[in-house]
């Protein structure tokens, strides 16, 4: 850069009654030798918009890979069990993942009940009860004894002060058009809950119903249950008893949960597209016949290139060994287009290799080694997108240390060229004075002239 100043602004000036625009004439200096710093800057704009274009290419790729983890573990989508039941009305079932697919036979005797005891009227809940006691004893419980007429004097009270004890017993008050009652209902069903209560202070107790257990049988085995919710009869699975029926044999069929599996299916196909969206993107001409910040990058190559594999993947055995076993096709943009149909049919005949498919004998089928190739990309210390952030992170920071010291300098600039400017300007401004002398040394006046 030199140091002399823009002459044509002071010889514009040399006509001009109005002398030198400092500030304009500056300002053109500066832009013509800020040119490079422009450019620095542009340059930093490309890897800003590359960085954004990374982070949001990763970010769809770990959406992904999460579908790809749901398929490829082994207490995962795959594993999702369903439990079917030829009657509802007296059992249904659910079922953990990874419970053994099969078939179960199940008679319900008698569902568990909860003990309840109600007792005699009284005009309303605030009707003041007689001095007295009464017991209740839940189970092999020691009993517990309510008095009344010293605080608790009402059914209301009562209520309140056996429902703080947290005994194993809910208190309420029954209205009806024969006055109040209180009801007494144990908290857990079960024979081991059933409890009694002793009459007194005017009041007597009724039993309504005893707490028994639920009774059945599993594949032929009895089975006795405190809980109309049963665990334990078989391995993965809970029984929600609903009705009885003695004699009457309701069917469990355990098997695959096809709704689970077909959508995580669908969740990778979608998933997949977005990030093969996401490089077709980039590849795109827009209006301008530009393609996208990234279509010169080679980790950008490498995603797509892995994306596209997945359409001649093969696990070589079974009867799926590919995608379009599953009904998955590519297209010719690469994105992929599922056929439920197939894919439900798979499901239901063929189970067994659709897992194997995914998930390989040893965790090494479709999913998992997808997922194996995704990371390389965007692992978090040595995925190539992650070692191309960190290349672009530098590339920045030099440019930015390159635009600070090349500002000071500007910065510099600009104050000496406004100096010399108005150096300048100043000594323009002088000349009409000048001249004027000049004339004056010389004689050169109006009167000399005209003699």
């Amino acid at each position: 850069m030199g140091s002399s100043i823009n002459l044509s602004s002071i010889l514009s000036a040399l006509g001009s009654s109005s002398g030198i625009n400092v500030q304009s004439a500056v300002a053109q200096e500066i832009a013509l030798e800020s040119q490079p710093m422009d450019e620095w800057e542009q340059q930093q704009t490309t890897l800003q918009n590359q960085t954004s274009d990374i982070n949001g290419i990763e970010s769809d790729i770990t959406t992904l890979q999460s579908a790809l983890t749901a398929l490829s573990d082994p207490a995962g989508a795959l594993a999702s069990m369903t439990a079917t039941s030829s009657d509802t009305s007296l059992v249904n079932a659910t079922a953990t993942a990874g419970t053994a697919s099969g078939t179960h036979v199940v008679e319900v005797n008698n569902l568990a009940t909860n003990a309840s005891w109600y007792s005699s009227d009284v005009a309303s809940g605030t009707t003041a009860l007689a001095a007295g006691t009464f017991s209740i004893q839940v189970g092999s419980a020691a009993p517990i004894t309510v008095t009344t007429g010293n605080g608790v004097n009402t059914l209301n009270d009562v209520v309140n002060y056996i429902n703080g004890l947290n005994a194993g017993v809910s208190a309420s008050v029954v209205n009806d058009a024969s006055g109040s009652r209180l009801a007494l209902v144990s908290t857990n069903s079960g024979a081991a809950n059933n409890f009694t209560v002793s009459n007194g202070s005017g009041l007597s107790f009724t039993q309504a119903t005893t707490g028994q257990d639920a009774s059945l049988t599993v594949d032929g085995i009895p089975i006795d249950s405190a809980s109309n919710t049963v665990t334990g009869a078989v391995n993965g699975l809970t029984l929600n008893l609903t009705g009885a029926a003695p004699g009457t044999q309701v069917s469990l069929t355990v098997a695959p949960d096809a709704s689970q599996v077909s959508q995580a299916v669908s969740t990778f196909v979608t998933d997949y597209n977005k990030v093969i969206g996401d490089v077709n993107s980039e590849y795109s001409v827009n209006s301008s016949n530009q393609e996208g910040p990234l279509a010169e990058d080679p980790v950008l190559a490498a995603l797509q290139s892995t994306l596209l594999g997945v359409g001649s993947y093969t696990s070589g055995n079974g009867t799926v060994s590919t995608l379009q076993n599953l009904g998955i096709s590519m297209n010719n943009d690469g994105t992929l287009t599922l056929d439920s149909s197939t894919l439900n049919n798979a499901i239901q005949n063929n189970f067994a290799a659709v897992q194997s498919f995914m998930q390989g004998a040893s965790s090494n089928g479709f999913a998992s080694a997808l997922n194996t190739q995704l990371n390389s990309l965007v692992g978090p210390v040595s995925g190539a997108f992650t070692v191309d952030l960190q290349s672009i992170s530098a590339e920045n920071t030099d440019l930015q240390n390159q635009i600070n010291s090349f500002q000071t300098y500007i910065n510099n600039r600009e104050t000496y060229l406004t100096n010399e400017y108005n150096q300048a300007d100043e000594a323009l401004q002088e000349l009409p004075n000048l001249e004027a002398q000049i004339n004056a040394e010389l004689g050169n006046t109006s009167t000399n002239k005209s003699s």
